[in-house]
């Protein structure tokens, strides 16, 4: 499996988000994504249909062109330039 992360946005309640950076804190780290990223993983791993979409998605790694990634990418980027 490849080893590479996404940075994404969350909106979380304020709760949630003290509460993430209490446990984090506890486990020594600055901020909450390996507490997310933990969470995500034990969420999925009890959702059967998880498993079947996530081989399925790690089927499709490298089906595209090198120009159709690069347009893709492209695409990815302008649309986030309008994020919040």
């Amino acid at each position: 499996m490849y080893n590479y992360f996404m940075r994404t946005t969350i909106e979380l309640k304020p709760e949630h988000r003290a509460r993430l950076l209490e446990l984090a804190a506890r486990r020594g780290e600055k901020g909450f994504s390996s507490v997310i990223a933990e969470a995500v993983d034990a969420y999925l791993a009890t959702t059967p249909e998880g498993d079947r979409v996530r081989k399925r998605a790690l089927s499709l790694r490298g089906k595209l062109r090198p120009q159709e990634a690069e347009r893709l990418r492209h695409a990815v980027a302008r649309i986030r330039e309008f994020w919040r």
